[in-house]
């Protein structure tokens, strides 16, 4: 999620504007995380799995 769609609780602004410390906290702690920033590790290793095992179906289905 974009921090541009979040409201703080603080101050019920959105966070994007950062008129009070905790906005602006969040909005730095947010635009530091990168692109993989929201995707938990289980995601990833879930996804990680599930490519591994197109991969041995493709390897599989073009053997046989």
């Amino acid at each position: 999620m974009t921090y541009d769609r979040l409201v703080c609780a603080n101050c019920a602004a959105p966070v994007a504007e950062g008129r009070c410390p905790v906005c602006r906290a969040n909005r730095e702690r947010l635009q530091q995380e990168g692109p993989f920033g929201g995707v938990s590790p289980v995601m990833l290793l879930a996804l990680l799995v599930a490519l591994i095992a197109t991969v041995a179906m493709l390897a599989a289905y073009r053997t046989a």
